[in-house]
């Protein structure tokens, strides 16, 4: 809630916020349409002022004007009674000749006057027609504020802008692209962007667009200058062939005013319009371009059949490194089994070295098998000598004495 005082009674009420609110537009409203009556009956004093004195002028000069002949008609009038006195053919021939000048005086007079009065009447014109101009601006701006609500001041010229394209786009620019720039590049990006193709998908124009704006009661005045280096950056990161910058800014700048401004000496191919000026930058642009299609498409042909070249010595060189991929890896595996081949071979090696080692070992054992003999195995065991004994001849068998035979 928000308290409000009566100037007169004093008195403190609150109001809820859409109360307040609808109380701070009127005041708003009020303020601005003062304002704006003051700059008017301004603008219709100094053009008063300006007229009476270019009519004071003119006045001024006329009256002297007439004042000088006025005064060379007294000098001849005087000449002319002083030669009365001479004789009556001189006289009339005097007189005459007099009259004559005094008449082309007066003719002269009378174009004077009249180049005077042409003169009043066309600055007069004048006058009427820049006030007319800035009626209409003012008019124009006025009629902008009051259908202006919370949204940015620039978001509103960009959507004029959008409206008026989309008014003529079937009929002037059927195959035109013209949306927002919603891709950000390197943190940048603009306001809208227009291209155009021909039939074959060959594009022949494009413009990248910035609209900038400002309320009058901002405190730092932006100039136009101020965005030429980022439109020229975004133009750029997308590609453009042109950057237009339509602007609402520096509205006393009369370069600015008088139509459309090229400022390419600073960043090529870049243009400053007011919104007027926006539809027919476009088609002078566009039209420009479409005189250069045929060689745009030339251009396109024989890019593309440079790119074919391209693509065929790429596909070769991709194969050429996929072959030698392929043969490394291959020459590596082939490698590999060969050290394979090395080591089963000198495990086999190893595995001969042993069975004949165990042959050897084998063939020893065979011949102590065959040395051996009951009685080599009963030495120095009587027991058993006796039983082999019995078994062998029935005898009984002395215990052996431990000498061999």
């Amino acid at each position: 809630m928000n308290e409000i005082k009566c100037p007169k009674c004093g008195e403190v009420f609150q109001v809820d916020e859409s109360g307040y609110a609808a109380i701070l537009k009127q005041v708003h409203d009020t303020e601005f349409n003062k304002e704006l009556m003051n700059r008017l009956k301004e603008h219709d004093k100094a053009h008063e002022s300006e007229m009476e004195l270019a009519v004071a002028k003119a006045n001024a000069n006329k009256e002297k004007s007439i004042a000088d002949l006025q005064k060379k008609i007294a000098e001849l009038e005087g000449q002319i009674e002083l030669n009365k006195t001479k004789s009556e053919s001189a006289v009339e021939k005097a007189v005459q000749e007099k009259e004559n000048e005094i008449m082309k005086l007066q003719n002269s007079m009378e174009l004077e006057q009249n180049k005077w009065q042409l003169k009043e009447k066309s600055l007069s014109e004048t006058h009427a027609a820049e006030l007319k101009r800035k009626d209409e601006e003012i008019a124009y701006y006025k009629d902008l504020k009051a259908r202006q609500s919370t949204k940015m001041v620039g978001e509103t010229l960009e959507q004029h802008c959008e409206i008026e394209f989309n008014k003529i786009r079937m009929t002037a620019f059927p195959k035109a692209y013209f949306e927002k720039d919603n891709e950000v590049k390197n943190g940048s990006k603009g306001d809208y962007i227009f291209r155009e193709t021909d039939d074959n998908g060959v594009e022949f124009i494009s413009i990248m667009f910035e609209m900038k704006n400002e309320m009058d009661k901002t405190a730092s005045k932006h100039k136009n200058e101020d965005f030429f280096k980022k439109l020229d950056k975004d133009r750029k990161e997308k590609g453009c062939e042109y950057a237009v910058l339509v602007s609402l800014l520096e509205k006393d700048n009369e370069l600015y005013n008088e139509g459309i401004v090229d400022v390419s000496y600073m960043y090529e191919k870049m243009f400053v319009v007011r919104p007027q000026f926006f539809l027919p930058l476009i088609s002078i642009l566009r039209n420009a371009a479409l005189n250069s299609l045929q060689y745009r498409q030339e251009l396109a042909l024989v890019k593309s059949q440079n790119i074919d070249v391209t693509n065929f010595e790429d596909k070769l060189l991709d194969f050429q490194d996929k072959f030698n991929k392929n043969f490394i890896s291959a020459s590596d595996k082939f490698q590999t089994a060969i050290t394979e081949i090395d080591k089963t071979i000198d495990h086999l090696q190893k595995v001969k070295e042993n069975l004949l080692s165990s042959e050897r070992q084998l063939r020893l054992a065979n011949d102590k098998a065959q040395d051996l003999s009951v009685k080599k195995l009963t030495k120095g065991n009587p027991t058993m000598q006796a039983k082999f004994a019995e078994l062998g001849s029935g005898k009984d068998v002395k215990p052996d004495d431990g000498i061999d035979d």
